[in-house]
């Protein structure tokens, strides 16, 4: 189909109606950066720095903000619903690099759909006074809400920006009132900010490694920016509103965790907060002993986290799905439910990996659940963003005869550097994480050649990613 691009605002011609103005661009960005990662990771991040766990957030935010003016630039260039693997294929045209970021991102989604189920387990638990300390307790909840997840993904789940707008007020709601009882904590005399001076590492690392062990952690919170990218067709004058509007979503996003790290390690002990699944439920307690807002807290961040992995679920198997119909996974991956119109064997397949991920971490990370799947997100990621990086550089080649965002070219380089650093071991991450993503990785690139096997046998057919546009669509990861 032809399309035609008005030459000031980069509107291509889409069958999708624009219905995002700036307003309501920037709630689906600070929703989909909200999430999981604060609600659930604030903890970890303390016992890796102690009190300075602010530092590590600030950290995070600042590679974030780097790597968003790459995808600013990329997206008001190509305004279409695409993502990562669309800037991979046009910035190199290897087929096999642009499905292995396409399946790199499929991942995230299940690690983060996994970290979210874990986390809404342990939330369950403090809300209705069950043994949070049990592990088979938790492993069984977590595996029970994610079958639940397939259930609901099964049946079909019609999203829309409304309903974006109700989960990330809740969202936020529950963010609020920690920083309020924060303030009600400093009011009160119950703060210490003394100990967010104090850097302490359980493993007697130096600062400089510590920060940057608990920002490959503290990352996990920032990630979901990038999925605004797939809202291009559905937003009003993209090329001025997004630059605006994403940079707005994650400077306040920035802001939220920064104060809900300094009130945590002010009211909380690190190492209280560190051995705790619920850290933000525990603080809400100690700060505000006897108010009732510590019981609901837990429900809101259920729900948070929940929103998490239907959304991170949904994109998983839908991403499946589309490369199977590409040929470029086994075609029985892209079987469809005949009455629900689902993708019945993507969506087994995806939770079928999170029912192994969540089990095998449960039972082998020494407590460390959550931090070992909510690091692997972000790893995963941090070599997306890698690529993402070095496409804005290289397809500066590529002019087009429109106004676009131009980011400064210090930034994409700095962005490869930093993303590239924090994916090594040199930043202290855990072996576990490695781990998980190798073993995920291996898995897309065993079903590639399995499926490039039979293709040349038995079709006489090429195994590459026809439509690239397509899978864009599906990608993306909320936390």
């Amino acid at each position: 189909m032809t399309t035609t691009t008005h030459v000031d605002t980069g509107e291509e011609q889409t069958e999708l109606k624009r219905v995002m103005g700036p307003k309501l661009l920037l709630l689906f960005i600070v929703g989909d950066i909200l999430g999981t990662g604060v609600y659930a990771l604030t903890g970890e991040v303390a016992a890796e720095v102690g009190g300075a766990a602010w530092a590590p957030f600030i950290v995070a935010f600042g590679i974030a903000m780097i790597t968003a003016f790459s995808y600013l630039e990329l997206v008001t260039k190509y305004p279409q619903a695409a993502g990562a693997a669309l800037y991979t294929h046009k910035a190199f045209g290897v087929h096999f690099l642009t499905f292995i970021v396409a399946f790199t991102v499929m991942c995230s989604g299940i690690t983060s759909a996994s970290t979210a189920s874990r986390a809404f387990a342990s939330n369950l638990a403090v809300g209705f006074g069950l043994d949070k300390d049990s592990n088979g307790l938790i492993l069984f909840i977590a595996l029970a809400f994610m079958a639940l997840i397939a259930a609901v993904n099964f049946r079909g789940v019609g999203e829309s920006v409304r309903a974006n707008i109700v989960l990330t007020l809740v969202e936020l709601s529950g963010l609020l009132l920690v920083i309020l009882c924060g303030f009600y904590a400093l009011t009160a005399g119950k703060t210490d900010f003394s100990r967010t001076m104090v850097f302490d590492s359980p493993s007697d690392k130096n600062a400089f490694l510590a920060v940057t062990a608990a920002t490959s952690l503290a990352f996990f919170a920032m990630v979901g920016f990038e999925d605004s990218v797939n809202m291009a067709e559905e937003t009003k004058d993209p090329v001025r509103n997004f630059p605006k509007m994403m940079i707005t979503g994650i400077s306040i996003t920035g802001v939220i965790y920064v104060l809900v790290a300094l009130f945590s390690v002010a009211v909380v002990p690190v190492g209280e907060l560190a051995g705790s699944d619920t850290p933000l439920v525990t603080v809400v307690e100690r700060a505000a002993p006897g108010v009732p807002i510590d019981t609901l807290l837990p429900f809101i961040s259920m729900f948070a986290v929940a929103n998490s992995a239907l959304i991170n679920m949904l994109m998983a198997s839908r991403l499946l799905y589309g490369m199977a119909r590409q040929e470029v996974l086994p075609p029985f991956l892209g079987k469809v439910h005949r009455r629900r119109r689902t993708p019945w064997a993507s969506i087994l397949f995806t939770t079928a990996i999170a029912f192994g991920l969540i089990t095998l971490v449960t039972l082998n990370a020494d407590g460390q659940v959550i931090g070992a799947l909510g690091g692997t997100t972000a790893l995963l990621l941090l070599g997306v963003f890698t690529i993402v990086n070095i496409c804005v550089l290289v397809l500066r080649k590529d002019t087009i005869d429109r106004k676009h965002f131009v980011a400064p070219t210090v930034l994409p380089v700095l962005g490869a550097l930093l993303c590239a650093y924090f994916v090594t071991p040199l930043t202290g991450r855990k072996p576990i994480q490695y781990e998980i993503a190798g073993w995920l990785l291996a898995l897309g690139v065993v079903l590639w050649a399995l499926t490039w096997f039979a293709n040349r046998a038995l079709r006489a057919k090429r195994t590459y990613i026809r439509d690239p546009e397509e899978l864009g669509e599906s990608e993306g990861t909320v936390n």
